[in-house]
């Protein structure tokens, strides 16, 4: 019988038989497992409908991408030594400190990896192609600072700031100011008059760019700024919460000397470098006002103007509370 031979090596030791175990499933092969229901065609890799609605995917995080920069949501990219250590003393929010290996080290850079250290900013060290292609063919000096989208108060906010201050409330609002630089001014500008916020536009207008955040001498890290989707109607919503609006024209209503409202909850529209306040803007203000000019000079810069009114502000309301 096989098994039981005498012959050396023929023998099967004890407990070593094939055969049915209990608990083992005997020897019939391993069922095959299912893989389960089938998937939608969009999520089959290769099928017309996948690729379909991988293209659909593709174009609208394009569209969103390219609203986000018609918008100044974008991460932005500070090239070059001075302008780098320039916005990290101004204290701009920053994500990333980029340093070229085997770049020339000199003070600039030695400051600027102090400081990015000492507010935990990381700091990496890149071949200089990569910091090329960040660059886009500018030129960069072996650094680079990443700094994230600002982050925008909404307008409603601004209303309850200065409901919450003792004294009447003033927002300024800009109607079309393209150049970060008057924004930034601007900003800088309200907080030193007593000012509650800054009201922007969302489109065909300046945000809060790295280049307006250092223009505001780190201002703007504790005034909020907010962005309007429709200008014209926040401003009639501000009217209706009981500010007079007030807009700045060279050819105004009255003339800042004779300015009565502003001891009144005010928001004071400062319009474009070039145009001006837009007509729907025009419409909405309460009053317009101009500023005397006592030389030959036709009008002022954006911020410059915005600067000599709140000031003028800030003095009647001065007066006012003696």
């Amino acid at each position: 019988m096989p098994g039981n031979s005498k012959r050396r090596g023929a023998t099967r030791k004890e407990g070593t038989k094939k055969g049915m175990v209990v608990g083992s499933g005997g020897q019939r092969r391993r069922a095959l497992r299912g893989k389960g229901p089938t998937p939608p065609a969009e999520m089959r890799p290769g099928h017309p409908a996948q690729k379909r609605a991988a293209a659909r995917a593709k174009a609208e995080a394009a569209k969103v991408a390219g609203r986000r920069r018609a918008e100044g949501e974008t991460t932005e990219t500070v090239l070059g030594r001075n302008p780098v250590v320039e916005c990290l003393r101004a204290k701009v929010p920053a994500t990333a400190l980029h340093v070229a290996i085997g770049a020339t080290v000199d003070d600039r850079v030695t400051e600027a990896v102090a400081l990015a250290a000492e507010r935990g900013i990381s700091i990496l060290e890149v071949p200089r192609t990569d910091l090329d292609r960040i660059a886009g063919g500018a030129l960069h000096q072996g650094v680079a600072l990443h700094v994230p989208p600002y982050s925008y108060a909404h307008p409603d906010e601004l209303l309850e700031q200065a409901a919450e201050a003792p004294e009447p409330g003033l927002i300024v609002a800009l109607d079309g100011v393209t150049d970060p630089r008057n924004l930034g001014a601007v900003v800088r500008s309200v907080g030193a008059f007593g000012g509650h916020g800054v009201l922007v536009p969302q489109r065909r207008a300046a945000g809060m760019t790295a280049v307006a955040w250092r223009t505001s001498a780190g201002v703007a890290a504790r005034l909020p700024v907010a962005r309007a989707t429709n200008l014209t109607r926040t401003l009639r919503e501000y009217a209706s919460a009981g500010f007079m609006i007030a807009g700045l024209d060279s050819d105004g209503d009255v003339s800042l000397d004779e300015f009565e409202l502003a001891t009144s909850p005010l928001v004071l529209v400062v319009g474009s470098e070039g145009k001006g306040l837009s007509r729907l803007v025009r419409q909405t203000c309460d009053v317009t006002v101009s500023i005397p000019m006592a030389g030959p000079v036709e009008s002022l810069n954006a911020s410059v103007a915005a600067g000599v009114v709140l000031a003028e502000v800030a003095r009647q309301r001065r007066l006012n509370g003696r």
